[in-house]
């Protein structure tokens, strides 16, 4: 259901309105806004309904933005929004992301870049662990396995292209990323999705696709039109990777740490364990989230005061864990190469790159949160920005008639301004009026227009 009614309200309060005006003309590059965490999804989406500039939220945890992407979704739409998660590991860890979490960013970039039937969404949403890490160039041009019912495909060309999209070749698929092949039969699993597909070939013609349960490895009744199978991992063993990985595999053929073993079986085309994290060494550059958004995108950062935390904690957590390992690698020498270019950016510099590509750098402060932001250093020269005070309509949701609801919203009308309506928002007219007491609250309903999404 498409809550546009009650976004249409909150996009036509006068101050609210006014931050909107600013953000389509782009003169404030820099602005802090202080909305309650309930009010923040409706306002990101009347945001990106009048201004049409793409948004990129930025959360504190993942939790956060999971939740934010949940309701932006339906206010805008499953389509319009896209989530965009960060690693669980560090960028220095010699473990390697979960393959379903790189396929969930690679299919995001995909859409970023233009290379998906979807087109790119109009929110992203992002907790600041993945707008903080820098990531290999040009992700979003990685093109997946796609098998069409119908279509002819040549199957050793399809075995090749799982491998060189990192999937693992297996005797029994059990796992995301793995796949086998069976005479006419290619088992897969793709980290996108919820259950391994069963390709059945008829000559080189997709006859059927299926899913199939893991467990005892029986088709589902399920038929699919087709399958899309995402790289496994963000760092592919490519020729030009190979060819970096022998030469410094002979470079640092005694180095500390297996350096060189590991260059040694990059070289030779075998996937590692944590190689995600030689990056900076095996490709030509990284890149920042906000590099690969438009230039027009503005980011929204819900609760700065605990981002900032949180993004301090990441990049003091990173550098101890890079000095601590190579300390152990090198027992107690210098480290043997410079992985450094991977780590956590500050959220001072990420905020500078974001501003120098023209983008817009806004805030969504808490009401116990100070003024405005200070991310950039001292010194820095003004980027125009302001802040404003915002107290918009409360807007809950009620779930149920409890009596905590009525004594929480009579508390919250006392302690709000007499000239602030208390908006609320039920299923039934009969539940607001068993929940707002007469006595505390003056009820008025105001029907809002939904649509189906």
């Amino acid at each position: 259901m498409i809550l546009s009614g009650l976004v249409d309200l909150v996009g036509s309060e006068p101050v609210l309105a006014e931050a909107i005006g600013e953000s389509r003309s782009g003169r404030l590059p820099a602005f802090d806004l202080t909305l309650t965490e309930a009010a923040r999804p409706l306002f990101v989406a009347a945001l990106a309904g009048q201004t049409r500039r793409p948004l990129l939220v930025v959360t504190s945890t993942y939790r956060e933005a999971e939740s934010t992407t949940a309701a932006l979704a339906s206010l805008l739409g499953e389509d319009a929004v896209a989530y965009y998660p960060a690693w669980e590991t560090l960028p220095h860890e010699r473990l390697s992301p979960r393959s379903d979490t790189v396929g969930r960013r690679l299919a995001v970039l995909r859409r970023l870049a233009g290379n998906d039937p979807l087109g790119a969404p109009r929110v992203v949403v992002a907790p600041i662990r993945s707008v903080l890490q820098p990531q290999v160039k040009g992700l979003g041009e990685l093109r997946p396995v796609t098998l069409v019912a119908g279509q002819d495909h040549d199957l050793e060309q399809v075995a090749q292209g799982l491998v060189d999209a990192a999937y693992l070749r297996v005797d029994l698929v059990e796992r995301r990323g793995e796949f086998c092949v069976r005479g006419g039969i290619v088992d897969l699993f793709p980290p996108t999705l919820e259950h391994p597909v069963r390709v059945d070939f008829f000559g080189d013609t997709v006859e059927e696709i299926r899913p199939f349960a893991v467990a005892d490895q029986r088709s589902l009744d399920t038929t699919l039109d087709e399958v899309v199978a995402s790289p496994c991992r963000e760092l592919l063993i490519t020729a030009d990777v190979r060819r970096r990985a022998a030469e410094l595999a002979a470079v640092h053929l005694n180095a500390p740490g297996n350096l060189g073993e590991l260059f040694e079986r990059i070289a030779n085309g075998h996937a590692v364990e944590g190689m995600e994290s030689l990056a900076p060494v095996l490709v030509d550059g990284l890149e920042l989230l906000v590099d690969v958004l438009p230039a027009d995108t503005q980011v929204l950062l819900s609760d700065p005061e605990r981002i900032r935390a949180r993004a301090h904690e990441l990049v003091v957590t990173s550098e101890e864990f890079l000095r601590a390992s190579w300390a152990a690698a090198a027992e107690g020498g210098s480290a043997p190469i410079d992985l450094g270019a991977s780590a956590y950016r500050s959220l001072a510099d990420v905020r500078a790159r974001a501003l120098e590509r023209g983008q817009l750098w806004w805030s969504l402060s808490a009401f116990s949160a100070g003024g405005a932001p200070e991310d950039e250093p001292a010194g820095a020269p003004d980027t125009g920005g302001g802040s404003a005070d915002v107290v918009p309509d409360a807007l809950l949701d009620l779930l149920g008639p409890e009596p905590p609801a009525s004594v929480a919203l009579a508390g919250l009308a006392r302690r709000g301004r007499s000239d602030s309506p208390l908006v609320v928002v039920a299923s039934a007219r009969a539940l607001m009026q068993r929940t707002l007491p007469p006595r505390e609250l003056k009820l008025a309903t105001r029907p809002l227009r939904t649509g189906q999404a």
